[in-house]
């Protein structure tokens, strides 16, 4: 049913006090059809909302929200090896995670935890310790809202990058994520190549993980580093780590030993964005509501009124400034609207 006029202040996880001209939950493709034939797609700027943790409002949307209910999780295919699940794309990432580890599916645990929905995971191809969706990705199924129709997608058709996809790209906008299909392991091997990782099951004395426990590690450890949207606005890692070339890499190491690195089979060399700014002095500070956190400063933050335009300048002070200290780039992660 369409609303109009709809707050969307406890469906963005900065918690901004926004509205949206015109409100539609979609809970089936049924109603994406009978939608496209009144012409409001085409007509309304739609946005898709899933969790509402990677957009940033800069101030009421006028046009058309459509939020992802689109339930339900499914074998679709088995062999020895391998279990295909279909999920809905309006399920909750982290459920999902919880559910493969109950039936010891391996491929998600290092990505526990990571907020939003199955449907908005290929829009950023999202990762977390040395883990990406694209690894586990076998197709999805999507509304082409230019064409009114159904269609599905590979992992060749999503043209998934770091942190990007076609989505982002020349589909962006276009296409309501409405089922994703993840290929996963009945025999996993676990990833605890990133410290972190490795050097908590070592603190608790599991010298032979599983997935529930490397999960239970990536759990600990965010939980640890990254607020609580609940009660801190924010929306997790707002910039990229940035990919530079070796040469970049090799000059910053050299004036700043301590800086961490991670070099990539194409010879560049990926930077972490956190060590950067952190680096700069912008760990905990704070302009009236909107801040850069105390624990980890790749994390902005509203701590309670701040509007998306505060905190989008702080960010944008941010990027300059690590461009002119390090002649380093950053890019936002976030979705701005």
């Amino acid at each position: 049913m369409l609303k109009r006029h709809i707050s969307l202040k406890s469906l963005n996880t900065f918690g901004f006090d926004v509205e949206a001209s015109m409100f539609m939950p979609v809970a089936d493709t049924e109603i994406l059809h009978n939608v496209w034939k009144t012409n409001l797609l085409t007509l309304n700027s739609p946005l898709i909302l899933g969790g509402g943790s990677n957009i940033l409002f800069k101030d009421n949307y006028p046009g058309l929200v459509l939020q992802n209910l689109i339930a339900g999780m499914e074998v679709v295919k088995e062999t020895e090896d391998h279990v295909w699940l279909r999920c809905g794309g309006g399920e909750v990432w982290h459920n999902v995670v919880m559910h493969t580890i109950r039936h010891n599916w391996g491929g998600l645990e290092n990505m526990s935890l990571i907020p939003g929905t199955i449907g908005a995971s290929p829009i950023q191809n999202i990762g977390a310790y040395g883990a990406e969706l694209k690894d586990v990705f076998e197709n999805l199924e999507a509304f082409d809202m230019w064409y009114g129709k159904m269609v599905t997608l590979n992992a060749e058709d999503c043209a998934f990058g770091y942190r990007d996809s076609l989505f982002k790209q020349a589909g962006k906008g276009r296409y309501f994520i409405t089922h994703v299909t993840l290929r996963l392991n009945k025999k996993p091997t676990v990833n605890v190549r990133y410290g972190d990782i490795a050097a908590t099951l070592e603190q608790w004395g599991i010298s032979k993980p599983g997935i529930a426990d490397v999960s239970r590690a990536v759990i600990h450890i965010r939980s640890s580093k990254l607020p609580d949207p609940a009660v801190l606005g924010n929306c997790g890692s707002f910039f990229k780590n940035p990919v530079v070339s070796k040469e970049t890499a090799d000059a910053l190491c050299t004036a700043h030993p301590d800086a961490k690195r991670f070099d990539q089979p194409d010879g560049t060399a990926k930077l972490a964005a956190g060590w950067l700014i952190e680096k700069a002095g912008w760990k905990g500070f704070r302009r009236g509501d909107a801040g850069v956190h105390e624990k980890q400063a790749l994390v902005l933050v509203n701590y309670g009124n701040a509007t998306g335009a505060e905190i989008l300048s702080l960010a944008r002070e941010i990027v300059e400034d690590i461009q002119i200290k390090y002649q380093v780039t950053l890019e936002m992660e976030v979705n701005t609207r």
